[in-house]
């Protein structure tokens, strides 16, 4: 991303809907399958607001190649811990100490996805959790995407394939952010149509009026019942044959441990 989607991320992260809900879901499963005062790793944690919000209970840890949102993440979260640098090489020994790896919307950015999640997944501790999450859907794809430099919206299938054959175990994987998918898929047709997205800087971001940007947030974070519940299943029985909580959505969601 450049400077201008940095800056857009530092004002929206801490009030948007979107934003605020995925942290509450992030921190509700994490708490299902890490122990507090665990270490987690923040793998492309942009300005910040993601790992800020896991600080405590749990120790964090940011990384980003990019200075420019490092910057801003020790500017605000001076409580936390920011490298520059790419994972997980610049932080070399130290990232196996990482109990959970975050990676949250970053593979649609990088355009050797399996490659980088190789190097990741090799790098990491045996029993060290992935909480993985990325845009889905190539029918979202609008200018949107372009400005915030994607190369590509996944399915559950393409998602799944990055693991395939790896010493990884997957504990949950599903779309989410399912209840409001027709509006935003309306809403991606449209401006795909146009050419041109209707938020700040070209994107679909815009923080709507505060009534309703709580009752959108109760409403995405109102899923993470369904997940919570699918992953203790998984966590009790062991592998299950079942679909995923969510066969629709805008996002995908996936809790994985290294063998």
């Amino acid at each position: 991303m450049q400077d201008a989607q940095f800056e857009l991320h530092a004002q929206l992260e801490d009030r948007h809907w979107w934003f605020t809900a995925r942290r509450r879901i992030v921190r509700r499963l994490l708490s299902l399958v890490i122990p507090p005062n665990a270490c987690v790793i923040d793998i492309g944690c942009g300005t910040g607001a993601n790992i800020a919000s896991l600080v405590p209970p749990y120790r964090g840890l940011g990384i980003d190649p990019a200075g420019a949102a490092v910057a801003r993440a020790r500017q605000r979260f001076p409580g936390v811990e920011f490298v520059q640098g790419e994972a997980p090489a610049a932080l070399g020994t130290r990232f196996a100490e990482g109990d959970a790896l975050l990676m949250m919307d970053v593979l649609e950015h990088i355009a050797g996805d399996q490659d980088f999640f190789d190097k990741v997944a090799a790098a990491a501790r045996r029993g060290a959790v992935f909480l993985i999450t990325v845009p889905a859907g190539p029918e979202l794809w609008s200018p949107h995407d372009e400005v915030f430099g994607h190369y590509r919206r996944y399915t559950l299938e393409t998602l799944r394939a990055l693991w395939q054959d790896r010493p990884l175990s997957p504990w949950l994987c599903s779309y989410y952010c399912s209840r409001l998918y027709p509006i935003i898929r309306a809403v991606r047709r449209w401006t795909a149509y146009r050419g041109r997205s209707p938020g700040w800087k070209g994107t679909d971001f815009r923080l709507p009026l505060r009534p309703l940007n709580r009752f959108l947030a109760w409403l995405f974070e109102g899923e993470a019942a369904k997940l919570e519940a699918a992953l203790r299943r998984r966590l009790a029985r062991g592998p299950l044959d079942e679909p995923p909580p969510y066969g629709r959505g805008s996002s995908l969601i996936a809790v994985l441990r290294k063998e």
